[in-house]
């Protein structure tokens, strides 16, 4: 008879020892050797090698790359334009190339859709003025079709700018969207689009939840926008999410204090009260137009602004947006590591962007700086925003 004895080795698998018992005691090893304590070694029958068995799953792991403001204003719309071909009205591949492959090699890449997305036929651009003074703008909508083809799989839609343009701007936002096929998260267009939602990365059950703590123009029903004006209404998301299951929750809001190269005393306090409240696996800001440090708050990693992703900021024409800070941006990226079942550590890793003044092309400053063949006007572009960049934000790629 065939006798088979496992040993468990590291928790995770079990290495087994199959001998064939021969009468008499005589035992025979796993390959049909014949062994009796000292004495002749006989050939018998090869017997069938069993594999080893595992007896925990394999520990899980995901990695999320999100970035900051997405504003199509007259330069980058003009650019887009450019780039267009034949039967096309605007086309983003171009300007969003070089970080595309970032953005594709993560699990779970995220944008900041700052404005509304326009319909097919809807012309962009502004479209008047708010009550506190700034643009109302429309994207294209061929924006969303290109922030799918660079990478991105989710947006957030919360911001000050979500409702310029009304309940209808929402809508045809999300519409784009979906149409792109990019989920989003903070606005909606029905009660039951608001309801908190979890879905899987990697084998784990993640909630990505996102807010605004600043409005241009409130909307009318509250469900249509989350305004994040209270930690309570947070800690309540959050809890609806681990009661749904999710395993790992992101929290993505958006703040108003604008071109602020450190976290105003009232974001810092929310942020610090949040995350005492509830547990949060990573804390992602935007809405400054320029970056802020990356630093830790009761355990939890939060990006304090990722600045713009793409906008037209940051040349002479752009008024009080003429500071070249608004062309730096940050890739927001961490990676999530299972270290006993569904207990994570989260790694940040903050990847330097900047938009180039003409074109408003996105590169990744450090790796495009190491290629000797760029040309020595974006050598010189690029070798700025690093030089700004670096000693507000430690640990740079």
């Amino acid at each position: 008879m065939w006798a088979r004895r496992c040993v468990s080795i590291s928790g995770m698998f079990a290495v087994c020892a199959v001998a064939l018992v021969l009468p008499g005691g005589v035992r025979a090893d796993a390959r049909g050797h014949r062994r009796d304590l000292g004495g002749p070694v006989v050939t018998t029958p090869a017997a069938a090698t069993v594999p080893a068995v595992r007896i925990q799953p394999p520990l899980r792991s995901f990695s999320v790359a999100a970035t900051g403001d997405v504003l199509t204003e007259a330069s980058v719309i003009s650019a887009a334009r450019s780039s267009a071909g034949p039967g096309q009205r605007y086309e983003f591949g171009p300007m969003f190339a070089p970080v595309a492959p970032i953005l594709r090699a993560a699990d779970l890449a995220i944008c900041h859709m700052e404005v509304p997305i326009g319909g097919p036929s809807d012309g962009p651009g502004v479209y008047g003025r708010s009550a506190y003074g700034g643009n109302l703008v429309l994207a294209p909508f061929e924006v969303a079709s290109g922030l799918k083809a660079a990478g991105f799989d989710r947006c957030t839609t919360s911001s000050n700018h979500s409702n310029d343009l009304g309940a209808g701007g929402i809508e045809s936002t999300l519409d784009a969207l979906d149409a792109a096929g990019v989920s989003h998260v903070g606005t909606a267009r029905s009660p039951a689009e608001d309801a908190v939602s979890t879905f899987v990365v990697n084998g784990v059950r993640v909630a990505h939840l996102g807010y605004t703590r600043t409005l241009n123009t409130a909307a009318t029903d509250p469900w249509r926008l989350n305004d994040a004006h209270s930690v309570d209404q947070v800690v309540a998301d959050v809890a609806a999410a681990r009661k749904l299951g999710a395993e790992v929750v992101i929290v993505s809001v958006h703040i108003g204090t604008e071109l602020l190269g450190a976290p105003t005393p009232a974001d810092r306090a929310f942020v610090t009260d949040l995350t005492a409240a509830t547990h949060i696996d990573l804390v992602i800001e935007h809405g400054p137009h320029v970056i802020q440090p990356l630093e830790q708050v009761n355990g939890t990693w939060v990006y304090w602004s990722v600045g713009n992703f793409v906008s037209g900021m940051g040349w002479a024409q752009s008024g009080r947006y003429a500071d070249m800070r608004t062309l730096d941006g940050l890739i927001a990226t961490a990676r999530f590591v299972e270290t006993s079942p569904g207990q994570f550590t989260v790694t940040p890793t903050p990847v330097l962007i900047c938009d180039e003044h003409t074109s408003r092309t996105v590169y990744p400053v450090i790796t495009t700086l190491a290629d000797p063949t760029i040309p020595a006007v974006l050598r010189d572009q690029l070798q700025q925003c690093l030089t700004r960049s670096v000693d507000v934000v430690a640990g740079l790629r």
